[in-house]
């Protein structure tokens, strides 16, 4: 069986082909134009005597393609202009490359013309991309697909080719081969639309709602998640911590689920719901899980919102420990002991990783009982970039968290004060920030002050870090470590081979390191004499679990499998058509 991860990183590698369309479709409208007046130029210097009358075929083709494109929007699903504009691109130049290619090989064949067949031809494969884009990305029906994959391809060529040169369309050989395109799509759209069964009813429908849920409409994806779901108990540990004056009322929040699986789906924002719940007073840390404890829809986020509210007392006190630091090779764990619960955090800084496997929370907890601590709240920090943990890595981890463990349990016990600030009036709206902004607690214990700073973000920028410790080292404060909610949140359509913006990506390190300073003074000058309260809610809620992963990822990799196979036919046949073409 495959570990989560792996089906992950499978998966999300599929999201860099959405990366292929420009930007905007405004951008794909100009591109396609020029694309079509290419077209329409080049057939009249290859096939026709330049003249006055380029320019008028030029200019139907203008007009013919935007109205072949909202010809296009009303079959396709949810009429959708901009992806019929997308569409008309990418099929307008594989037209243009298919001609070129027909004049290469003219030249290498040393043709004394270049075959007005080779034109058809191309067209044919137009047609063809159509029918696969229509059936698999745009909701069409094979039937409906076929029904209208050569409206657009015939109304350019009948605007660009000159009347006279219109029975080049009845060549027996060029619709031979045209037709051989037509049947390679068809099968391939058939085959790969059921690659992911039996799980997965439909591979297309997946695509189709993976894409409309990028436009913030997120119901058919969430439906298809919540299907194949299954419910499972979780526990989420908060530490409250209040000062005597009340000036200081915050918690420390370690989620039992996983923010994910991408925005705007489930629980990718649940980070700041959480601490929007918490009447903004929380830093909700990374908990040692992944993707497979995403809730995949937003009412499955609501039922878990409302445990919160149920939380009961696990323990309470007024006094803790000193932090400790323990570092093993390249592993770090800091913990402080607030009587009998041991809170511990993780990280690898500045080398990265990804998600902590849950064995690793697990070896944690027994060894705590084993020394006789009654819980430990472990955080994975979520503060590099990297690869699943090594073997190697992991053992000094767990190294290094027995070590922080077994320190604490022998340091006295002092009385606490506690101080905590955010960022809530500061104007950051970085896209490498989440809606939750940035926060910093204040630590004083037998005299000495100790910081925990926290982003609402995803990931940090490698020795992000190691710079924002050292500034605010360099202005007296001892800053323990900065950490990430790990929200999928996104402020804007990111564009990147990742899907997101990690903190630092955008916001420079001198900057975040201002920020975090101005708001660890505040949150010093609001310390005052503290209590801790320990408090633990259940819920039982549906998690996307670890088969959809696998159900998912097994459909997209046969997928791709198909495709490669049928691209390889669909060349073979090309070459040919070079070379068979009269």
């Amino acid at each position: 069986m495959s570990a989560p991860t792996d089906n992950v990183h499978s998966i999300h590698r599929w999201h860099t082909l959405t990366l292929i369309n420009p930007s905007s479709h405004r951008h794909s409208l100009v591109f396609s134009l020029a694309v079509t007046a290419t077209l329409a130029l080049a057939v009249h210097f290859s096939y026709a005597e330049p003249g006055p009358w380029a320019a008028a075929h030029v200019l139907s083709a203008m007009a013919v393609l935007p109205a072949t494109q909202l010809a296009d929007m009303l079959v396709i699903r949810n009429r959708e202009h901009s992806k019929a504009i997308h569409l008309s691109l990418f099929g307008t130049a594989a037209w243009l490359m298919t001609a070129s290619a027909g004049v290469g090989a003219a030249a290498v064949l040393g043709r004394d013309a270049v075959p007005m067949q080779h034109l058809t031809v191309g067209m044919m494969v137009f047609a063809a991309f159509r029918i696969g884009m229509l059936t698999s990305v745009l909701g069409v029906s094979i039937r409906r697909a076929w029904a209208v994959c050569a409206v657009q391809p015939l109304a350019l060529y009948l605007a660009i080719v000159p009347p006279a040169m219109w029975g080049a369309l009845a060549d027996p050989v060029s619709l031979a081969f045209g037709a051989a395109f037509l049947a390679i799509a068809t099968a391939w759209s058939a085959m790969t639309d059921r690659a992911g069964r039996p799980p997965l009813r439909s591979t297309h429908e997946v695509i189709q709602a993976y894409l409309t849920s990028l436009r913030r409409d997120h119901s058919e994806m969430e439906a298809l998640l919540e299907r194949h779901s299954h419910p499972l108990d979780v526990s989420t540990t908060q530490l409250r911590l209040r000062s005597g004056d009340d000036r200081t009322d915050m918690r420390l929040v370690l989620p039992g689920v996983h923010p994910g699986p991408y925005h705007p789906v489930g629980g990718s924002n649940i980070p700041y719901l959480i601490y929007k719940s918490l009447d903004s007073s929380a830093m909700v840390m990374h908990s040692v899980s992944n993707h497979t404890h995403n809730l995949p829809s937003r009412g499955e986020v609501d039922r878990y919102l409302e445990s919160l509210k149920s939380s009961t007392v696990a323990g309470s006190g007024s006094s803790c420990t000193e932090p400790v630091t323990a570092v093993v090779n390249r592993a770090r764990a800091i913990g402080v002991m607030f009587e009998g619960s041991a809170l511990v955090v993780l990280s690898l800084s500045p080398h990265g990783m990804e998600d902590l496997p849950t064995r690793i929370k697990s070896a944690i907890e027994d060894h705590a009982l084993k020394a006789g601590i009654e819980r430990v709240m472990v955080v994975d920090s979520h503060n590099a970039m990297g690869d699943e943990i090594s073997g190697a890595d992991e053992d000094d981890m767990l190294a290094a968290a027995r070590s922080c463990l077994d320190s604490l349990r022998g340091k006295p016990m002092h009385a606490m004060e506690v101080g905590y600030a955010n960022s809530s009036g500061m104007g950051i709206e970085a896209p490498d920030i989440g809606m939750g902004g940035l926060g910093v607690l204040c630590l004083r214990v037998n005299g000495r002050e100790r910081f925990l700073a926290w982003a609402d973000a995803n990931n940090m920028e490698n020795g992000m870090r190691e710079h924002i410790v050292g500034a605010l080292a360099a202005g007296g404060m001892d800053l323990l470590d900065v950490c990430t909610s790990d929200t999928h949140f996104s402020r804007t359509t990111v564009r990147t081979r990742n899907g997101y913006y990690q903190f630092g990506a955008v916001t420079g390190r001198a900057q975040a390191a201002s920020w975090f300073a101005e708001i660890a003074s505040r949150a010093r000058a609001s310390a005052g004499s503290a209590s801790f309260e320990v408090l633990v809610a259940s819920a039982r809620v549906r998690i996307m679990g670890e088969k959809v992963f696998e159900d998912y990822s097994a459909a997209l990799y046969r997928a791709l499998g198909l495709t490669k196979a049928h691209s390889a036919l669909g060349l073979g046949v090309f070459v040919a058509s070079l070379v068979l073409v009269p």
